[in-house]
């Protein structure tokens, strides 16, 4: 069961990354570096296999809530900071 789920997370993480790829080729709109599609995934993987960790690791069903919500509170935090900069840091998006 557990391999498994790191599979299906890690199969949903290189799908997302697929949309932009995709879809750079059928508009001007989007227009992805390799960087960012090596960031993305870096975000996506880590934070996926971040997920997978933390509900091996917890046992109870309240804490295994309590930290999956903080993990993904914590990529979208950094997702939002990368691409419009949120906060003044110099790890903004432009």
């Amino acid at each position: 069961m557990q391999n498994k789920r790191f599979t299906i997370i890690l199969s949903i993480a290189a799908i997302v990354l697929l949309i932009p790829l995709i879809a750079m080729q059928f508009t001007n709109e989007v227009n992805w570096t390799l960087a960012d599609f090596l960031v993305g995934g870096a975000l996506l993987f880590g934070f996926g296999s971040l997920l997978e960790l933390t509900l091996r690791k917890a046992k109870n069903t309240k804490l295994r809530t309590a930290l999956g919500v903080a993990v993904v509170l914590l990529f979208l935090l950094i997702w939002a900071q990368l691409a419009v900069g949120i906060f003044d840091t110099p790890f903004t998006g432009h």
